[in-house]
């Protein structure tokens, strides 16, 4: 990677699971990632911010963002209210010295908490000092139609968010194409979740460079611009028979990531006329 580009290379924890937020850490720093990114809610020690310590204690590898229980599954994790996980997501990343929290936008069903979304988390940014990173999603679909589960939208270039998080799976499942979508996020993109997907219904979070998302043009682009958030590797590794099968996928996954989040400079050719001068050819 271009030494001028500062942007880290992390580990999604939710990248190993079934395995735990341990051997997440424990992968990572054999792999050679820059950090994690905690999903909060994946098995409970990822819940205990005083065990996530010890680990980056041990590892040596920093907490780069912690992932706010925003899930159907983690609907109890850190309590029910909503914007009380978001505040203990912020705690957590200040604590374990993180700078961004990524969050889904709401459910539909979470009327209150959608009504006073975006102006909340422009609060929350203010009172804490924590990135909040608004991840696009996509619309869930069912035969003949698109189920809008998300309000005040699945897609966050729709609402004015400082920060936003652009994950690769999401952007295919909503059909959208992932460098187009950077450029509507502009200045805003702060965080990436890279991955991969074949614009499936499913939100399949493949290994990225296997599916149709054009993942290494997005990285070049993001070298180019001097992207210094973090791009974050979210892949899922479930069907993964063996620790090493899981393991080909994250190697592969950091090492598509560094080939291709390059700085790359516009080359110039020259051609020498038959009386010996050097001009340079433009295309």
């Amino acid at each position: 990677m271009n030494p001028s580009t500062t942007a880290k290379i992390g580990l999604s924890t939710a990248s190993v699971y079934p395995e735990s937020t341990a051997s997440g850490f424990e992968l990572a720093a054999r792999l050679g990632y820059d950090g994690v990114e905690v999903m909060v809610g994946i098995d409970p020690l990822s819940t205990q911010i005083d065990a996530i310590k010890r680990l980056v204690d041990y590892h040596q590898l920093p907490v780069l963002a912690i992932h706010a229980p925003c899930l159907l599954i983690t609907q109890r994790v850190w309590g029910t209210d909503p914007w009380g996980k978001l505040e203990r997501s912020a705690e957590a990343a200040k604590d374990l010295g993180a700078d961004v929290v990524v969050v889904h936008p709401p459910f539909r069903w979470q009327r209150d908490y959608a009504r006073g979304f975006v102006e909340g988390i422009a609060r929350l940014e203010a009172e804490t000092g924590v990135i909040f990173a608004v991840e696009n999603m996509y619309p869930w679909r069912a035969p003949g139609r698109g189920l809008q589960a998300y309000a005040p939208s699945w897609d966050p270039t729709e609402q004015d968010y400082a920060h936003t998080t652009l994950d690769l799976s999401h952007s295919s499942t909503a059909e959208q194409d992932c460098v187009e979508l950077a450029a509507t996020m502009g200045r805003s993109l702060t965080h990436i979740h890279l991955t991969d997907g074949t614009g499936s219904a499913k939100d399949e979070h493949m290994v990225p460079g296997r599916g149709t998302q054009r993942a290494a043009d997005l990285l070049a682009g993001l070298a180019n611009q001097d992207f210094r958030g973090h791009i974050i590797i979210e892949i899922n590794t479930r069907r993964a028979t063996s620790r090493s099968e899981r393991e080909v996928d994250l190697v592969e996954s950091l090492e598509f990531t560094r080939k291709h989040f390059v700085r790359t400079s516009r080359r110039s050719s020259f051609a020498v006329t038959p009386q010996g001068e050097i001009s340079e050819l433009t295309s």
